[in-house]
């Protein structure tokens, strides 16, 4: 299979960006995303170019890492996957692919596709953890747990914070993610004690991070890799009112 690649190469945040183009040739359809850039970089590498610069770790679809906009959508055509789990297959002989970074203010370009989303991590930080005594590892199995609560929780806990609802929404917003994060731990018993300021603090931190607001266009939801609905959301946001309006 031949390609022509459509790639934004951008040296750092500072500088301006263009989309340039390249070609490569005899791609076996079997080959992932990130084998066809591999074997591309290697090429420009022994013609003396700079390689572009991606993100990338597991390759297995669980780290997030490999976000990237591919022909504009996010990770790619294929639905429910990564980029690291998208094939040559899955596109035409002869086709054009366009290759852009996740584009969002609170993710800024550190060199080509490679964006820091450094902001999920702080919204985390402030308050996406149990940082109560829950008991060892086997004391887990003697706290009971409705079943629908704890399916519930394990899909939100799917999230791989990869950014592709960030990227996706054309608001920038980050509530599909911090959805995610907050139902995963408001929906557990051990999650419970830390559950008001939990959620007001993970809030408040994504507003400081400037993700822009949710309106409702499901986007999100659409491109997330691992099916995370936006029914959590709807969970924020009662979560974030029963906090704010607490008398505790």
């Amino acid at each position: 299979m031949n390609f022509k690649l459509r790639i934004w190469r951008q040296k750092n945040n500072a500088a301006g960006g263009k989309l340039v183009d390249y070609s490569i040739n005899d791609v076996n359809d079997d080959m992932s995303f990130l084998e066809m850039l591999d074997v591309l970089n290697d090429q420009l590498v022994k013609k003396g170019e700079e390689p572009v610069a991606f993100d990338h770790d597991c390759r297995e679809g669980i780290c997030g890492m490999c976000s990237m906009y591919i022909n504009g959508r996010a990770h790619g055509p294929q639905k429910l996957s990564t980029t690291c789990q998208l094939y040559m297959r899955n596109f035409t002989d002869g086709e054009t692919i366009t290759i852009e970074p996740f584009r969002a203010g609170s993710f800024p370009v550190i060199k080509d596709l490679s964006v820091d989303r450094s902001a999920f991590d702080r919204i985390i930080a402030a308050g996406g953890f149990v940082g109560v005594s829950t008991g060892q590892a086997q004391d887990a199995n003697a706290i009971p747990v409705e079943k629908h609560k704890a399916d519930m929780a394990m899909d939100a806990a799917a999230c791989i914070g990869c950014g592709a609802c960030v990227a996706a929404c054309k608001n920038s917003s980050a509530m599909l993610f911090v959805s995610a994060k907050v139902s995963h731990l408001s929906l557990l018993p051990q999650g419970e004690p830390e559950r008001k300021s939990r959620v007001l603090s993970m809030v408040q931190q994504m507003d400081e991070e400037g993700f822009g607001s949710c309106t409702n266009t499901y986007a999100c939801e659409a491109e997330c890799p691992k099916g995370i609905s936006v029914a959590n959301i709807a969970r924020l946001n009662r979560e974030y009112l029963r906090a704010s309006f607490s008398g505790d």
